[in-house]
């Protein structure tokens, strides 16, 4: 019952350094861990995600082994990374860190299209779009952004991750958290959703996804397309929720995002030069990147170019579909 839960409590720290790490970059060009892992940072205060100024980046995960947590870390030019890990999911974490550092990345298939785009990307060589192996990590504070802003779900994340998740293992940063297990994630009772400020709809959601864990991880050994299904068969996850958790679970650079409030506009506005595009004419504008159209969009995104605003910055709600 909801009214027993007990968090978990803390595992045994186990250390396994992982020593170099290489991940295949054309013509040696350099990692990034800023734009590689960036996008799996959920607000500057992320429990689960730390980037020091040493120039590490601390990850706390979920894994199939358990909690754990790595530290990565890249030398000024370099196209490899050094990692080690700790916790019973070291192993695990380490065994997938190239694929989270984008070895599984092509970035040789994509080919600009657009004088904005190219610039992008030249401006970027070390962009590799992440992997993380990892299907609820993703989707469950992707749900918390649904019709939101990302303020507010930042802080929902880091209230729940901080009260029913456990300490990092290991040397980790302070305040450093593995995000709760699928079943604590279905004992949350409704009074904490509410402290985190989880409406009933989002929150009902996370519990459905959580209770079946098991076979929403099973996308990860899934074609992008075939994933998304499989996350869209649960009650509450649309097209928007499934394409953001895939674009990190699978790392999938043609999954564009659909239903977001704001990209349709941005993408139609670096493109074409028109503000008021909608999800059909966004995607219109990207056919020419088939195969690559969220690679596209986010290079566009990281450009700047965006629509001047003409009216006052939303308020909190109807942020982003489902």
């Amino acid at each position: 019952m909801a009214g027993r839960f007990r968090p978990p409590t803390p595992t045994t720290v186990t250390t396994v350094r992982g020593g170099h790490i290489p991940v295949p970059t054309p013509a040696d060009a350099p990692l990034d861990l800023g734009l590689i892992l960036g996008p799996l940072r959920r607000g500057p205060a992320d429990p689960t995600f730390r980037a020091t100024p040493d120039g590490s980046v601390w990850r706390a995960s979920r894994t199939p082994d358990g909690p754990g947590t790595i530290r990565v870390a890249v030398r000024d030019g370099a196209a490899e990374a050094a990692a080690e890990a700790w916790g019973p999911g070291a192993t695990w974490l380490l065994d997938n860190a190239p694929a989270l550092l984008g070895a599984h990345d092509d970035p040789a298939a994509f080919v600009p299209r657009h004088k904005l785009v190219l610039a992008s990307h030249r401006r970027r060589p070390g962009l590799r779009l992440t992997r993380t192996g990892l299907v609820l990590e993703s989707l469950i504070p992707t749900i918390l952004e649904q019709k939101v802003t990302a303020t507010e779900a930042y802080a929902s994340w880091r209230h729940l991750v901080r009260k029913y998740g456990e300490p990092a293992p290991g040397p980790a940063p302070e305040g450093m958290y593995v995000m709760p297990d699928a079943r604590t994630w279905t004992q949350i009772p409704s009074w904490e959703w509410h402290r985190a400020n989880v409406d009933g709809k989002r929150s009902a959601t996370i519990v459905r996804a959580a209770r079946v864990a098991a076979r929403l991880e099973e996308a990860v050994l899934m074609d992008p397309p075939t994933a998304r299904r499989r996350l869209e068969l649960i009650p509450g996850i649309g097209p928007w929720t499934s394409a953001e958790t895939i674009q990190r679970s699978n790392g999938a650079p043609d999954e564009v995002t659909t239903g977001d409030l704001h990209l349709p506009g941005i993408v139609g506005w670096a493109l074409a030069g028109d503000r008021t595009a909608d999800d059909e004419a966004m995607l219109d504008l990207l056919a020419p990147y088939a195969g690559q159209r969220h690679r596209a969009a986010r290079l566009i995104l990281l450009s700047g170019r965006v629509p001047p605003r003409r009216a006052p910055r939303m308020a909190p709600g109807n942020i982003t579909a489902l």
